[in-house]
């Protein structure tokens, strides 16, 4: 398990931490031209915070105050600000609402 303080982008990592914020959700466009929604969460674990992507059916599942479980999440910096994802690859659960 990793701590928020030992992430950096572009590695893959294994988090659990607890949700702090969520944004409000908005649509963009990928790519290939589908449209899908995406919001952005504040997460934090004892070393730190982070933000957490959360795309589509994973916005309406995760709530303020979830402890939740990234596996395998794609580290990446946006803007100066680090996020994770668990992307196609990865997966979010839900410890505890």
């Amino acid at each position: 398990m990793d701590r928020i303080a030992d992430l950096r982008p572009g590695m893959n990592g294994t988090i659990e931490a607890e949700v702090i914020s969520i944004d409000q959700s908005r649509e963009v466009r990928t790519k290939f031209g589908k449209l899908v929604r995406v919001a952005n969460a504040t997460i934090q674990d004892e070393s730190g915070q982070m933000i957490v992507t959360l795309w589509e059916k994973d916005i309406d599942r995760v709530s303020i105050g979830d402890k939740i479980k990234i596996e395998n999440g794609w580290v990446s910096d946006f803007k100066g600000n680090l996020q994770i994802t668990a992307g196609k690859n990865g997966k979010l659960e839900i410890i505890t609402k």
